[in-house]
């Protein structure tokens, strides 16, 4: 498989260097990127190098997976618009951690193919590195002049926050993660969003100056959305890969929701469907948008690499049971407790002491403290807009009390906010 006409029908190719895909096409090819240890789970704005290593490996490369332990105590400047909050050594070990356990379910790490993925940690070359050291050996041979001419340092430098030396010192060291894996791994080549092409390109610079050898690289344009909002964003955050941060349902609702015109880019993208059916699907769709045929593709093929088939099926049937017609709510009405948390996996689940029924709070206050919404100003304003809904019942006085008549099944209510998003109220 051609790699790179392989990305490019995808519209996964913005950066190359020159050189990149005949290197590719010439022998098996160890390339890496760096995954950015803040927080202890990646989220769907880490998917496109999840799928670049991922289609890398099945090309017949060695893909290398670098979490920045030493890094993620810097933090990446590139087109930030303030200097990011440090983390400690223990934050930094976890994280680490829980997203090697997560890259382990995409990339094959058996060590008898002989492209098996591997994890590595600039921490563990950087630790014994002095400072006197690095900018004697390394930084001499990049100017500051260079370095100042890299647009993400020069957004910075024209912002009112500035840059201090520690982000500016950023784009040398992921340069010499570029080298170490060079001369030790033999990574020819590096991969990354297009906000990184110049962290890339002084890499490949720092091979050439200081190794004497030729690297390469290409990157992959930024995702956004139809209106030029950042993608991976909802209304309650990022969306995680770790189920216990975004449920399957609510994984599966957020691919579900695409706009037709990013989900004719994400089908590309995030799945692995073959160019002939992409267009067959995105063909079908064009026929008739109101059936969401890509969508409901894209939310399968997508929930299921990320979570597997069974909870694939657990979030199409909570999609089915609160949305379909035939069944909705009326449907919930019915079921025991035990029917309705499964058939609801992946709700949003409120749980609250079962002495708030005896007050018969109104229920402006009672979305509030079940954590539903963060005031009772935002609640009453739904609530006034015919926006919020009790067991398929709409909301229509914000004085309304909760009784235990609204109970489901005697212990449960469903709240609907909006068209999509559903709680779940346990009284425990």
């Amino acid at each position: 498989m051609n790699l790179i006409s392989e990305l490019r029908w995808r519209g996964m190719i913005q950066d190359i260097k020159p050189g990149t895909e005949e290197q590719l096409q010439k022998e098996m090819t160890t390339a890496y990127i760096g995954f950015d240890p803040t927080a202890d789970s990646l989220h769907v704005g880490n998917l496109v190098p999840i799928m670049l290593l991922v289609h890398l490996q099945r090309a017949g490369h060695k893909p290398l997976a670098l979490v920045g332990g030493a890094t993620g105590m810097v933090g990446d400047p590139s087109f930030k618009a303030e200097e990011r909050k440090m983390l400690d050594e223990a934050t930094l070990l976890h994280n680490q951690q829980s997203i090697k356990a997560q890259l382990e379910r995409f990339l094959d790490f058996d060590q008898a193919k002989p492209n098996y993925a591997e994890m590595v940690n600039n921490y563990d070359w950087f630790k014994g590195i002095s400072f006197l050291s690095f900018i004697r050996d390394v930084g001499k041979h990049i100017t500051v002049n260079y370095m100042m001419a890299k647009d993400s340092v020069k957004k910075r430098l024209e912002g009112d926050s500035g840059m201090s030396f520690t982000e500016f010192s950023y784009q040398m060291i992921q340069g010499y993660d570029f080298y170490h894996l060079y001369n030790t791994m033999n990574c020819k080549m590096q991969m990354g969003g297009s906000d990184q092409w110049g962290n890339i390109v002084t890499g490949t610079e720092l091979v050439r100056r200081i190794g004497g050898g030729e690297a390469y690289a290409f990157t992959c344009p930024l995702i956004k959305k139809k209106d030029g909002t950042k993608f991976g964003k909802s209304e309650s955050g990022n969306i995680w890969l770790d189920p216990a941060k975004t449920t399957p349902y609510q994984f599966y609702q957020f691919w579900l929701n695409a706009d037709d015109e990013d989900a004719e880019s994400y089908i590309r993208i995030f799945t692995f469907i073959d160019e002939p059916a992409v267009n067959s699907l995105i063909a079908e769709h064009r026929q008739d948008q109101s059936k969401r045929v890509l969508q409901k593709r894209l939310a399968q093929e997508v929930t299921t690499f990320i979570h597997g088939e069974a909870e694939y099926e657990a979030a199409l049937k909570t999609t089915e049971s609160l949305f379909s017609k035939n069944a909705g709510v009326d449907v919930l009405k019915t079921m025991s407790e035990e029917q309705l948390l499964q058939t609801l996996t992946g709700v949003d689940v409120k749980e609250v002491p079962a002495a708030a029924l005896t007050e018969q709070k109104d229920v402006v206050t009672f979305l509030a403290e079940a954590g539903i919404f963060p005031s009772k100003g935002e609640a009453r304003k739904l609530i006034q807009g015919g926006g919020m809904s009790m067991n398929g019942q709409k909301i229509t006085a914000v004085d309304q009390k909760i009784t235990e008549e609204s109970l489901l099944n005697g212990k449960n209510i469903l709240f609907q906010k909006g068209k999509k998003n559903y709680y779940l109220v346990r009284f425990i």
